[in-house]
C-alpha cells in the first residue's frame, strides 16, 4: 500500500522525555506510534473492510475463504448418546 506521513503537535519535553525512556528499551517513538495505529486501525476498522483493502493491495495471505476446521471427536471419558432419530425421543442406552 502507498504510505503517507502523519503529522501531531505534542509537548517538546514530553516527547523528548518519551524518546529517553524508550531508547532504554530500543525502541523508537515513529515505531511505537506505528505499532498504535496498527492496533487502533485493527480495533476500528471492520473485518470486512480490512481484508478488502489487503486483496486490493496484494497483502492478503489468501483470497479463498479459510475452511471450516474439522471437527473433533469428543474425550474418550465422555459417552455417546443416540435416539432413533425421532424428535421427543430418549436417549438409546448404549
Amino acid at each position: 500500500m502507498k504510505k503517507t506521513s502523519i503529522t501531531i503537535t505534542w509537548e517538546e519535553d514530553k516527547l523528548s522525555a518519551l524518546r529517553l525512556y524508550l531508547a532504554e528499551k530500543d525502541i523508537q517513538v515513529e515505531d511505537a506510534l506505528t505499532k498504535a495505529l496498527e492496533s487502533l486501525y485493527a480495533k476500528a476498522v471492520p473485518q470486512p473492510v480490512q481484508h478488502f483493502l489487503e486483496l486490493r493491495s496484494g497483502t492478503a495471505e489468501s483470497a479463498a475463504p479459510s475452511k471450516p476446521k474439522p471437527k473433533q471427536n469428543p474425550p474418550a471419558d465422555e459417552k455417546e448418546v443416540t435416539t432413533n432419530g425421532k424428535p421427543g425421543d430418549r436417549p438409546l442406552a448404549g
